[in-house]
């Protein structure tokens, strides 16, 4: 189980016990501020644990949710506007609007680790979005993807999701012409 620095510290009792339990090896101090009960961890799931507010989106998000084989060298965390800029080599911070950060979150489990993210309809969106700024085949293999899934999608909350981003109508001309 990973653990902040303020859990542990109550797991533990205090600052010293702490490092007693880190000596003992009842726990393992993974990286600063972070812990865990097991030697090992996914990255993932630490990275989660030390960013608990960002959302997990762009081409992490895609392979999250099986539309692309591709496994992302950064992990691409959206968190607010007025946020302090992470400082995390394996993060892409990705800055949002503070009115549709929230807008899609699903919280999942992946391999064992309870996740933030975008769901399938917010990320087609941001797709969509990304179009002149992903690698163009990148682009096409996740499109072709959501053309095969697009009857499982709620297609209402795509709609919905669209209204409230900037350039709507573009955003609801590309969903049409290329996805439909």
């Amino acid at each position: 189980m990973i653990l902040t620095y303020k859990e542990a510290i109550t797991q533990f009792g205090n600052a010293y016990k702490l490092s007693q339990a880190v000596s003992n090896g009842a726990v393992y101090k993974l990286e600063e501020g972070i812990y865990s009960t097991n030697q090992r961890e996914p990255e993932l799931g630490i990275i989660m644990k030390k960013y608990p507010n960002a959302v997990l989106t762009g081409e992490y998000a895609f392979y999250v949710h099986g539309l692309t084989n591709l496994i992302p060298e950064k992990y691409d965390l959206a968190t607010g506007s007025k946020a302090a800029k992470l400082t995390d080599k394996r993060v892409r911070q990705i800055y949002v609007r503070e009115d549709i950060l929230n807008l899609g979150i699903e919280e999942k489990e992946e391999n064992g680790v309870n996740i933030r993210v975008y769901d399938k309809e917010r990320m087609l969106i941001e797709l969509l979005r990304a179009k002149n700024s992903m690698p163009y085949d990148l682009y096409k293999e996740i499109l072709i993807h959501y053309r095969k899934i697009i009857c499982d999608l709620e297609i209402w909350r795509i709609q919905e999701y669209a209204s409230v981003f900037p350039k709507s109508k573009m955003i609801t001309k590309a969903l049409d012409e290329e996805v439909m």
